[in-house]
């Protein structure tokens, strides 16, 4: 092809040569978009997952400027073409060459980190049955970075043997100042790896924080507890602490409704009146079924402890609710007692203050010094009197 080309343009005068040269790129672009990349939709549309459909839209841009770029590129390095255009080898090569190259580079380091991120996006919104976590996607977009610089250096002749042991020094100095962040970047790659949990599961961890998580980061991650309220936790914190999956390896999860009876009450039919109201729910899943155990012997009753099963574990307290209500209505519909502690008191030794003398010097003085306080309140009550009836007298 390039014998061809070179002799293609030997006859042509330097604003013709340049023109074909355009015309060359511009009609490889124009196949590129409405030949190759039409033929390519017409294919990937009659498939029935949508994850060609997205790489095809990803890399349709970097196609068609690779594309123009490339042919621009490669003409202007014959011999032939560099001597018939206008422009001298010099300008070629600063104008065509290595910032084709270089646009080349950025536009593909795009489109792979796009199409990457977008697939992962993609597999993670078809459910819990895929375990791709966002930090994929981080740890992808930083080694397009990497690359995509190194490329660069090395197109434009930048020696980068002093910059990498520059940013061996420069890397010893960030990870002392940023030790934290370097601790979550590679805590969230250990949890990856892990498969600790994913968008969507619910977990506990050791401090008592509860949520869904709803967002993985590089430095953290992000919960949704109950009460809707976010919960950023750094990665180094969840991957050096005891976090419990509530959502794994299944969604279904048990609930434990503990509940007295008073003793005498008929067992067998109070283990199933508590299964016909647990089946009843619409909350408890029909199998496992639900079991009534009973645990202990109590002071006041027979502690018993009804066994269910509900889909998800934030299901757990809404199913607890309802329970507790529906078992109270049918155990009083029932007559059965739900007890509750008693206590008899009995009062022994008990003797009459009036008759029984006290025998302790203290009481006699406190009697005695009484009765004179007594005495005193009767003499001057009579005192009143007298007046009285001596005024009346006057009268």
């Amino acid at each position: 092809m390039v014998p061809s080309l070179a002799v293609l343009f030997e006859g042509l005068t330097a604003a013709e040569a340049t023109a074909a040269v355009l015309l060359i790129s511009v009609v490889a672009a124009v196949g590129m978009e409405f030949v190759v990349l039409r033929l390519a939709r017409r294919y990937v549309s009659n498939t029935d997952t949508a994850y060609d459909d997205i790489v095809i839209a990803s890399l349709r841009a970097p196609l068609v400027v690779t594309a123009a770029l490339v042919g621009v590129y490669v003409l202007t390095q014959i011999p032939a073409v560099r001597s018939s255009v206008l422009a001298d080898p010099q300008l070629l090569d600063d104008a065509f060459g290595r910032p084709a190259l270089s646009v080349i580079v950025l536009v593909w380091a795009y489109a792979a980190n796009t199409v990457v991120n977008r697939l992962v996006a993609a597999v993670n919104a078809e459910g819990s049955r895929f375990d791709f976590a966002p930090v994929f996607s981080n740890v992808w977009t930083l080694a397009v970075l990497v690359g995509g610089a190194g490329t660069l250096l090395w197109l434009w002749g930048i020696e980068i043997t002093p910059l990498l042991g520059a940013a061996g020094v420069a890397g010893i100095a960030v990870g002392f100042a940023a030790k934290d962040t370097v601790a979550n970047f590679f805590g969230g790659i250990a949890l990856y790896f892990d498969d600790t949990y994913k968008i969507g599961d619910y977990v506990v961890l050791d401090d008592g924080t509860a949520g869904s998580v709803i967002k993985v980061g590089v430095r953290s991650t992000t919960l949704l507890t109950r009460d809707e309220v976010m919960v950023t936790v750094p990665n180094a914190v969840l991957n050096a602490s005891k976090v419990t999956n509530e959502s794994a390896p299944g969604r279904r999860r048990r609930v434990r409704i503990p509940i007295g009876v008073a003793y005498g009450t008929d067992v067998d039919a109070f283990e199933e009146l508590a299964i016909e109201v647990a089946l009843a729910e619409s909350l408890v899943l029909d199998s496992p079924k639900p079991r009534a155990r009973l645990r202990s012997f109590g002071d006041s009753a027979l502690q018993y402890e009804i066994l269910c099963w509900v889909n998800g574990p934030t299901r757990r307290r809404r199913a607890q609710h309802e329970l507790n209500r529906a078992l109270y209505k049918a155990l009083g519909e029932a007559g059965i007692e739900i007890p509750y502690p008693k206590r008899d008191v009995t009062v022994s030794g008990a003797f009459d203050t009036e008759t029984t003398p006290s025998t302790d010097p203290a009481d006699s003085e406190v009697a005695g010094g009484a009765s004179v306080v007594a005495d005193g309140r009767s003499s001057a009550v009579d005192a009143a009197r007298r007046d009285g009836a001596e005024a009346d007298e006057r009268r």
